[in-house]
């Protein structure tokens, strides 16, 4: 098992967005997210008072090249089935279009991205009792999403403007040059379980038994680059452990292997491929 508490959360996301007033309207509009007011120079949207999306504004940022490891998609969990219908609704009626719709066994998952080309994921999660397991291994798969049954869920047809209170950054999926690299700063030096490791170029880990916090995958290509630094997309996402003694232990794991910043309550640190992450304690 891994090294991280079980009760291990993930926080917030936070893109560099050339065109901050765009995406802040996309976000409110198409995904539900409600703006909260910040003292900071960041625009930070969330359902009910947590944050789950931070934009922060670099109007030079050039766009992400094609082919290179950043992010491939942030992953919004809503509490029900019915929610995801309402999400559905709310993402046809801001006149946007999905990119796919699947069944992941373990999930139901609606996929679109944003004017920046950020990807996104809605989705509702499966009870854990119904998850399967073949040899120790979660199963999922990538299998067609039922879209008509899902507008037909009791329930859905409500056009509430904003996601539910209880929605979470359930997790992040990264786009990485290697998979062995990833793994040695995910799993042996943060901490994170492994949770699926047959599944074609991709590893998913977690904490807890989740079927996963980070998704890590190769599909840009083995040996893809990092993309410029200033960069539009991701900046970096919060690991929110449940106290500071395990965040102390994660720090000392990830800083045999790598170069580690303190920055706002936690420690600041990026991965073989540059994704960054902060890791923090929950707050007192």
């Amino acid at each position: 098992m891994g090294e991280l508490p079980a009760s291990t959360r993930l926080g917030a996301i936070r893109l560099r967005a050339a065109d901050l007033g765009l995406l802040q309207d996309f976000y409110e509009r198409a995904i539900g997210l409600r703006a909260i007011p910040v003292d900071e120079d960041v625009a930070a949207l969330g359902a009910g008072d947590g944050r789950l999306v931070e934009l922060v504004a670099h109007p030079d940022a050039p766009p992400r090249p094609p082919r290179t490891t950043g992010l491939f998609h942030l992953a919004l969990l809503v509490p029900t089935r019915a929610e995801l219908a309402r999400a559905l609704r709310r993402v046809l009626r801001s006149g946007w279009h999905l990119s796919g719709a699947s069944d992941h066994l373990v999930s139901e998952a609606l996929y679109l991205s944003d004017p920046e080309g950020n990807g996104i994921e809605l989705y509702r999660d499966r009870p854990r009792d119904e998850w399967s397991r073949d040899g120790g291994e979660l199963q999922m798969a990538t299998l067609p999403l039922d879209l008509e049954g899902l507008r037909a869920e009791p329930g859905g047809d409500d056009e509430t403007p904003s996601l539910a209170e209880g929605t979470t950054l359930g997790h992040v999926h990264l786009q990485v040059s290697e998979l062995d690299p990833a793994e040695a700063f995910w799993v042996d030096g943060l901490g994170l379980d492994v949770m699926v490791r047959r599944y074609p170029g991709a590893l998913f880990v977690s904490a807890g038994g989740y079927h996963h916090h980070v998704g890590l995958n190769t599909w840009a290509g083995v040996g893809a680059p990092r993309p410029p630094t200033a960069a539009r997309g991701l900046d970096r996402f919060d690991i929110v452990l449940p106290d500071a003694e395990s965040a102390t232990a994660a720090r000392t794991r990830v800083a045999a292997l790598t170069d580690v910043t303190d920055a706002d309550g936690g420690f600041l640190a990026k991965d073989p491929s540059g994704n960054a992450v902060l890791v923090r304690p929950e707050p007192r």
